[in-house]
């Protein structure tokens, strides 16, 4: 089937011009100057007034992940139809593996919990739960047959996740042989135990001390130690997931500026929430923003910084770490020990919409919004160009983006299986009005057409950036 997408606005990293978009079955066939495209054939798709972008890749979400007790709300049923409402036609979720478990075991999982029951294209990273022998042998394979290309690891939540500086410097040389790049969670778990301990010692057990005792210090700490493993391991690609705090973004500077192989994300919730005006909400309302990292706090220059990070590049990607938990029985676990609030925010369905309204704030170019939604976690992580751009042979993963148009976020309009929203009455200029992924129409007007088991499993290559 044929579809020409006439009369919009093209943006891409290079910029935005005026063109119409032909898509043949599920790619994309040519881009024809405004009114060149064929005059018949073609199911016409009218795009005035509206930007045609790329689909968004969330490089970074977490659907039905076991944590705290519990499990993530989201399935990969409801997390990915509610992606594809919010313009994201691609995600890369974590499969895991824990302590004492065969990394292939832990992919196999969570290729049965995706298989058959995704509404868009997703792939894996692994994440590395006990640095061994057989798991760093299993880096090399995953690498060579199973299209898993980076592999996250945490210097957080001892007993759960957590590897050591031995563990961590093994692993990062293992990926600088194979070319894969590590993801880490950089934040000093052991350090956050005590402050922990000691917090519910002296009873200060509210959510905001969740950010509390998690300072800004011990994320830097982290990030710098990890750059200084990586360089190590001979320059090993380091990618620093959810950075949230300033002190930590200087690191990642510090070594960008010297042509280092290292990257960090960002998320929506550090560019606009808050560890006053939503961790220290009244009762147990904070429980709804905790995630880790934490919010920061509005008399810091945190969120000015991170967006700036973005402008400059010293922050490459937009993700939403998308790990979310209902209020009833399950933030509930924490009531009375903030340490036992399962850790996450959802956000899968509102980043495109959450990034725009920095081009509307003028925060960021359009050219520099599609970047950060989909055209660098594509070539971040090995999808690119058949994902993250609008050229002839890419996949037609395509959003018409109305800006006159508004969104109103609510959990009484929302599709993530959530009992609460972290953007309640929050309102956007700008709405997703068309989403196609791979040349089908999933989502017009608000009516979603997609079904669940038309995303497929994608294979990555190795990272576009890497020398």
């Amino acid at each position: 089937m044929s579809i020409l997408i006439k009369g919009g606005t093209v943006v891409g990293p290079s910029g935005a011009y005026p063109a119409d978009v032909l898509v043949d079955g599920e790619t994309i066939a040519a881009i024809f100057a405004p009114g060149q495209g064929p005059a018949d054939g073609p199911e016409v798709i009218d795009a005035t007034g509206k930007y045609v972008i790329p689909g968004g890749v969330d490089a970074h979400t977490h659907m039905q992940l076991p944590f705290g007790g519990t499990a993530a709300s989201d399935t990969f049923d409801t997390g990915t139809r509610a992606a594809a409402i919010g313009g994201t036609t691609t995600i890369i979720d974590f499969a895991v593996q824990r302590y004492g478990e065969v990394v292939q075991d832990g992919l196999a999982a969570w290729h049965a919990k995706a298989d058959g029951n995704c509404h868009i294209d997703y792939g894996f990273h692994m994440i590395l739960g006990g640095v061994d022998d057989d798991a760093l042998k299993a880096m090399d394979q995953l690498v060579s047959t199973e299209g898993i290309t980076s592999f996250k690891l945490f210097m957080a939540y001892p007993g759960v996740f957590y590897s050591d500086d031995g563990q961590i410097l093994r692993a990062m040389q293992k990926a600088r042989d194979n070319g894969a790049m590590i993801m880490m969670h950089a934040e000093n778990g052991p350090a956050i135990d005590v402050l922990v301990k000691q917090a519910l010692e002296r009873g200060e057990t509210d959510p905001i001390h969740h950010g509390l005792t998690r300072p800004q210090e011990l994320e830097a700490e982290a990030t710098s130690r990890a750059i200084w493993l990586a360089g190590v391991a001979a320059d090993c690609p380091l990618y620093i997931v959810h950075l949230s705090a300033s002190k930590a973004l200087e690191q990642v500077k510090a070594a960008r500026d010297l042509g280092r192989n290292v990257f960090a994300e960002t998320c929506p919730q550090y560019l606009y929430l808050t560890l006053e005006d939503q961790l220290g909400a009244p009762g147990f309302e904070g429980a709804k923003w905790v995630c880790s990292t934490p919010l920061r706090s509005k008399h810091e220059s945190h969120r000015a910084d991170l967006w700036q990070g973005l402008r400059t590049n010293d922050l490459s990607v937009v993700s939403t770490d998308h790990c979310p938990f209902c209020m009833k029985d399950q933030k509930e676990l924490g009531r009375g020990d903030f340490s036992k609030i399962p850790n996450g925010i959802g956000s899968v369905e509102h980043r495109v919409d959450l990034l725009y309204q920095g081009v509307v704030d003028g925060k960021l170019s359009l050219a520099r919004w599609v970047e950060t939604i989909a055209t660098t976690p594509a070539r971040m992580f090995g999808m690119y160009p058949r994902k993250g751009i609008i050229a002839p042979g890419s996949d037609a993963d395509i959003v018409l983006y109305d800006p006159n148009a508004r969104t109103r976020i609510s959990v009484e309009t929302h599709h993530m299986n959530m009992d609460h929203s972290a953007w309640e009455g929050w309102e956007i200029d700008g709405k997703v009005d068309t989403v196609l992924s791979r040349g089908e129409v999933i989502s017009r007007g608000g009516e979603y057409t997609g079904r669940a088991g038309r995303g497929k499993y994608v294979p990555r290559a190795l990272s576009d950036y890497l020398l």
